[in-house]
């Protein structure tokens, strides 16, 4: 199975995604997509299988994957310090994956009715859900 973990920045939730696929689903084939080379090369020393970077592998990778992850913003444009191009968000959106996405208050994004946590319970939540999901 292909999981997509898309993120940017410095790509610290990327990583807590990683280690937590390859701990909960260690079959799964992780493509580490980041929005900066710095993100990718996190998220590949964090255990992913592949990485890519950029604009070009995020839309295709996501177009064929299994399961998507990543911040809240990778579905808005813009949203991660103007790292999130709209050809990203789109092919996010329209991909035929679920999305498992994390609440990044950073982005400028505020998802009403989620609790507070901190980033590593995100993510734990996140690929629970993911896994709950492709074992259904």
């Amino acid at each position: 199975m292909k999981i997509a973990v898309i993120d940017g920045q410095g790509g610290r939730l990327g990583c807590l995604l990683v280690a937590e696929v390859k701990a909960r689903l260690p079959r799964a084939q992780v493509y580490a997509l980041g929005t900066n080379s710095a993100a990718t090369a996190a998220m590949l020393k964090a255990g992913a299988d592949f990485g890519a970077t950029g604009e070009n592998p995020v839309v295709r990778n996501v177009a064929d994957a299994d399961g998507v992850l990543g911040p809240v913003g990778i579905v808005v444009a813009d949203a991660i310090l103007g790292e999130v191009t709209p050809a990203m968000a789109g092919a996010v959106g329209r991909c035929r994956a679920k999305k498992f996405l994390v609440p990044m208050n950073s982005c400028g994004v505020v998802v009403a009715g989620v609790e507070s946590l901190p980033l590593p319970g995100y993510a734990a939540r996140a690929v629970e859900s993911l896994a709950a999901e492709l074992e259904k």
